[in-house]
This record gives structure tokens, sequence and C-alpha cells, in this order.
């Protein structure tokens, strides 16, 4: 039961988070950008909470994934994040804001990462649970880094143009 209202929970925050992103889509990016690296300063403690929760479940034995796994997962994240990154763009429009530039592929990259994801993890299925865990959130957790990093430092970039 209590497994049952944790995916709900999950599942309204995903959805309230889609919400919210779709309502503030047209808007322009406020501020100096620091919030385009918000999703780093959550993603990198909940990291570190998964692993530490997957290296102390009980009865089952703690194997790390080997080191070229996990540099195979970082890699993979870094192609993701870049492909990403490479579809993530701002503009300076005419009243004087940056706002991201719509792409229309954006959506379809992110899909097909999602199932990218979700193939390798049915293929490496021979792993334990923990190991794969560990592979997922390297990688997640890489892309994103590279992702919002680069997407600030686009905007800074347009934010410093000077409008003529």
């Amino acid at each position: 039961m209590a497994t049952i209202f944790i995916y709900a929970f999950l599942a309204v925050l995903v959805g309230l988070m889609i919400w919210l992103r779709t309502k503030r889509r047209g808007g322009p990016v406020k501020g100096n950008g620091v919030r385009l690296l918000l999703p780093l300063f959550i993603a990198f403690p909940l990291m570190m909470m998964s692993v530490y929760q997957l290296m102390h479940i009980p009865g089952q034995t703690h194997a790390l994934p080997a080191f070229w796994e996990l540099l195979a997962a970082g890699l993979l994240g870094a192609v993701f994040g870049y492909v990403i990154l490479l579809h993530t763009a701002y503009e300076r429009r005419d009243d004087g804001h940056i706002y991201p530039k719509p792409n229309k592929y954006f959506k379809y990259i992110i899909i097909a990462i999602i199932l990218i994801r979700i193939i390798l993890t049915q293929y490496l299925s021979s792993l334990g649970t923990s190991e794969i865990s560990m592979l997922a959130i390297t990688m997640a957790v890489v892309y994103i880094s590279i992702w919002r990093i680069g997407s600030f430092i686009k905007f800074r970039r347009t934010l410093s143009v000077k409008m003529i």
C-alpha cells in the first residue's frame, strides 16, 4: 500500500512540474539565469541520498558497478547532455527580455533519451538492481549537469550582448 502512495505522489509531482513548465513556457527567463542551475542543486543531493540508500538495502549484496561501466554511463550521459544542449538556445527580443528559443524537435529528443534509457535498463537486466540504478543515476546527473551548465553559459552570453 505504501508503494502505491509513493508512485501516486511521484505522478502528481511530475504532473505538477509539467503543468508549471507549460504555464511559464511563453515567458522570459527572469533574473540573471541562476535559476537554470537549480536542478543541479537538487540532482546532486538526491544522487548522494540514492547511492546511500542503495548501499544499505537489507538482505542484498552491495556491489558497485565496475569503473568502466560508470565511465560508459558518464560518457553516454555526456552525449545526451550535448545533444540536448545543441537544441537549447536563447534570444533577446524587442522588449529587452531574454526568451528561450522554441525548438520543435526538443520533445522528441527527450522522448528518445527516455526510450534509450528504458531499453538499456532492459538490456542490462542481468546486473543487480543497485548496479543498474547507480548507472542510471550517473548518466542522468551527467546529462543534466552538462545541459544546465551549458544553458546557463548560453543564457549569460545572450545577456551580455547589448541591444542595438
